[in-house]
């Protein structure tokens, strides 16, 4: 104890003005302490800079990868485990395109649904005045077939026509309204039917 004692008390007397850096080897014990010291702070910051710097920072990447590969394996777990409700669902999706599909008509069946809307109008006790087809809209997906539709009768029979042609096999929909006339026993009503033939088909 007392020797070390000796040595801290020596390294406070140390001028280093007095040192001789061409000549460690003459240096006191305490000088010579100190400058290993030194020497090994300035080699464990040296060591640590460019050794061990670069493998906390790979180490810290690495660490970064792990988290997000376990992060996608637990969503493509997720996914997987749902892969049989997502195989009804299309199944179900198809069987409903199926369908709608069936309700378009193709163009050999424009005709027959003409006659469709009009025997509705006729047993609603409407009174044509004209009903034809206009030109086809294309819209990204599908082609709008419009039909013009000029009627006369009253405002419940009306009612009853497009309650029936919502009825239809075939899906039709009815836009631009257009009633006028004296008394609501015989109004003029003009409204534009439509209907649809899917793109995918051609």
């Amino acid at each position: 104890m007392s020797s070390i004692k000796e040595t801290l008390e020596n390294l406070n007397e140390i001028d280093l003005s007095d040192l001789d850096f061409s000549n460690i080897g003459m240096w006191p014990l305490a000088g010579k302490i100190t400058m290993w010291v030194l020497v090994a702070a300035l080699a464990t910051a040296v060591g640590y800079w460019f050794m061990i710097m670069p493998q906390v920072d790979e180490l810290a990447r690495v660490e970064n990868e792990e988290i997000e590969k376990r992060q996608r394996f637990e969503r493509l777990a997720r996914q997987a485990s749902s892969i049989d409700i997502y195989r009804a669902q299309l199944v179900q999706i198809e069987e409903s395109f199926s369908m709608l599909l069936s309700q378009l008509p193709t163009d050999t069946e424009v005709p027959g649904l003409i006659d469709d809307i009009n025997e509705t109008g006729l047993s609603s006790g409407l009174k044509f005045s004209e009903i034809k087809l206009r030109p086809e809209r294309s819209a990204e997906y599908y082609v709008e077939l419009p039909i013009e539709i000029k009627v006369r009768g009253g405002y419940h029979d009306f009612g009853t026509f497009v309650s029936g042609v919502a009825g239809l096999s075939r899906i039709v929909t009815l836009h631009d309204f257009k009633i006028d006339g004296a008394t609501p026993d015989n109004l003029n009503m003009t409204i534009e039917a439509r209907t649809y033939r899917y793109k995918g088909g051609e």
